[in-house]
């Protein structure tokens, strides 16, 4: 037996509609937010920047203890030639004091060759130190940014859900008023079609945008009022009113 429904019960259906739709596109809204993305960017930004300064802060301790390596052959050279500068003032023996000199030469080579050595170390120190100065600051400025993006994201997300909430409730409040048996037919309908119910406005379907044809018009025009009828084109059930052109 064909659903029954009458016309005021029928017409609720285009209100749940309308709300089903603003729903739809408030959750798109809210999916594709633009300040969502900004977020996404910096943190991905952020990201980047955490590993570079978890590179950084290595290099720097590797090329750190590079140095304290460097600084500690020198300490050894420095004593030795204390040592043997000691020695060389108190030995008597020519053939010690001629010894003693060449090593003497030998070291002060040695010495300046690792002065130069942690000359170009330090050097290395300060180059990085710098670089990881440079992105701890920009760390800083992106921390800023993303937080004032994320203030902006959540404040555009709290509008778009209050907003939806508040359709929630109205579209529950409209489904409450529908007959059981007619909003069940609605809820299928717009499941397997995406749309439920779409309104004949001057013999064309909202749904689908296109005018029935002379033979589905005379089936809607033979209908009763509370006979509940589908759109041939989208599925969706078609609620006639005063503005349908029957």
């Amino acid at each position: 037996m064909p659903l029954k429904a009458s016309p005021e019960d029928q017409a609720l259906l285009l209100d749940l509609q309308e709300l089903d739709t603003k729903l739809q596109q408030l959750a798109h809204r809210i999916a594709k937010l633009p300040e969502r993305d900004v977020v996404d960017s910096l943190a991905g930004q952020r990201s980047g920047l955490e590993r570079l300064r978890a590179e950084q802060f290595g290099a720097v301790e590797d090329i750190r203890l590079e140095l304290s390596r460097t600084e500690s052959d020198v300490a050894v050279v420095d004593a030795r030639i204390a040592r043997d500068g000691d020695r060389l003032r108190t030995s008597s023996s020519v053939k010690d004091v001629q010894a003693l000199e060449q090593e003497l030469e030998a070291l002060a080579r040695r010495k300046s060759d690792l002065e130069d050595i942690e000359l170009g170390v330090m050097e290395t120190v300060e180059a990085r130190e710098s670089a990881l100065a440079t992105t701890a600051s920009d760390l800083t400025a992106l921390d800023e940014a993303l937080a004032a993006a994320t203030a902006a994201r959540d404040s555009a997300l709290g509008v778009l859900e209050s907003e939806r909430t508040h359709t929630a409730a109205n579209r529950q409040t409209v489904a409450s008023k529908v007959p059981a048996d007619l909003l069940a037919l609605y809820e299928k309908q717009r499941d397997r079609y995406g749309i439920g119910a779409s309104h004949l406005r001057g013999g064309v379907s909202g749904a689908s945008g296109v005018a029935l044809n002379s033979t589905d018009m005379n089936v809607v025009r033979a209908a009763a009022p509370d006979d509940v009828l589908l759109c041939p084109d989208s599925n969706a059930i078609l609620v006639r009113t005063s503005e349908s052109g029957l």
